[in-house]
C-alpha cells in the first residue's frame, strides 16, 4: 500500500514538474529575431514623420537580446522591434516613457518592470503587459485577458479615477497616437500650465504624485501640490487603491503577491 502510494505521489510531482516546464519553455532568440520583414522599418517611419517630439534612447544589442528573449517578443511585431531596437522612446520630452530594453535615462526594461507585477516568472502567461507610463502616474497596458476581451488593444489606467480605460487601439497604433496625436487634448486637466519646465530631467524612474489625490472629487491640478515619487511605489499604490475604490468594474487583479 505503501508502495503505490509512494507511486501515485512521484507520478502527481511529475505532472506537475511536466506542466511548469511547458507552461514556462520559451522560445529560442534565433525564432523571435526576423531578419526577413522586421516591424522596425514602419516603426522608424512613424517616428521620422511624428509630429510630437519623439527621443529614441540608445539600445545596447547585448542588453536588446536579452530583453527581447525574456519578453517572449518577435521584431515581425511593432513591440518587439521597439525592444530590440530601443532603450526606450521618450514622448514631449519625456512626459510619456516608453518601455524597450532600458537604457541610462530609462533604466528599466519591459521584461524585467512587469515581473513581479504582471507575472512571476519568464514565460508564464500574462493577463496584461505594462507598456508605458507617464509623468502624472498613469500607465498603459495591452490586453491579454485580464483587463477586458478585446485582446492585445491597450488600455491606461487614469491617475484621475484609477479605472483601466480601453483607447480601442493596438500597440502599432498607440504608438502613432503618441507620435501624432493631440497630447495636450487627451491629458486635459492632467498638466498643470508649466509642465514642461519640469519634464526635461524628470528619472523615468520617477512620476509625479499629487495632492489632493487626483482622483478625488473636484481637484483642480494647477491648485495641487506635487512630488516626485518612485514609478513603483506609484504603481502598486494606484493598483491597491483602484480595488478600493472600483471594487471589480474592471480593474485587473495584481497577480504579484497570489
Amino acid at each position: 500500500m505503501k508502495i503505490i502510494i509512494k507511486t501515485i505521489l512521484i507520478f502527481s510531482l511529475s505532472l506537475v514538474y511536466i506542466a511548469s516546464s511547458a507552461q514556462n519553455k520559451l522560445i529560442s532568440l534565433d525564432k523571435l529575431i526576423n531578419k526577413t520583414d522586421p516591424a522596425w522599418p514602419l516603426v522608424k517611419k512613424w517616428i521620422d514623420s511624428a509630429k510630437n517630439k519623439v527621443e529614441v534612447l540608445p539600445v545596447d544589442s547585448a542588453k536588446a537580446k536579452d530583453v527581447l528573449y525574456n519578453s517572449q517578443m518577435t521584431t515581425y511585431a511593432t513591440l518587439g522591434s521597439v525592444i530590440y531596437n530601443t532603450g526606450g522612446i521618450m514622448i514631449d520630452n519625456g512626459w510619456i516613457r516608453i518601455l524597450g530594453s532600458g537604457s541610462e535615462r530609462l533604466t528599466r526594461d519591459i521584461a524585467e518592470w512587469n515581473k513581479g507585477k504582471t507575472i512571476k516568472e519568464y514565460g508564464d502567461n500574462i493577463p496584461y503587459l505594462l507598456i508605458a507610463d507617464d509623468a502624472v502616474g498613469g500607465f498603459f497596458a495591452i490586453n491579454y485577458g485580464g483587463l477586458g476581451k478585446d485582446i492585445k488593444n491597450v488600455y491606461y489606467l487614469e491617475p484621475n479615477s484609477l479605472t483601466w480605460q480601453p483607447l480601442g487601439a493596438g500597440y502599432g497604433e498607440f504608438l502613432v497616437f503618441c507620435f501624432d496625436s493631440d497630447l495636450s487634448k487627451f491629458y486635459k486637466g492632467l498638466r498643470w500650465s508649466t509642465w514642461n519646465q519640469f519634464i526635461a530631467n524628470l528619472d523615468g524612474t520617477k512620476t509625479y504624485s499629487f495632492r489632493p489625490y487626483l482622483w478625488e472629487e473636484g481637484t483642480d491640478i494647477e491648485k495641487c501640490t506635487r512630488k516626485l515619487v518612485g514609478i513603483e511605489e506609484m504603481y502598486r499604490f494606484n493598483i491597491m487603491k483602484s480595488k478600493e475604490l472600483n471594487g471589480d468594474k474592471g480593474i485587473k487583479k495584481d497577480e504579484s503577491k497570489q
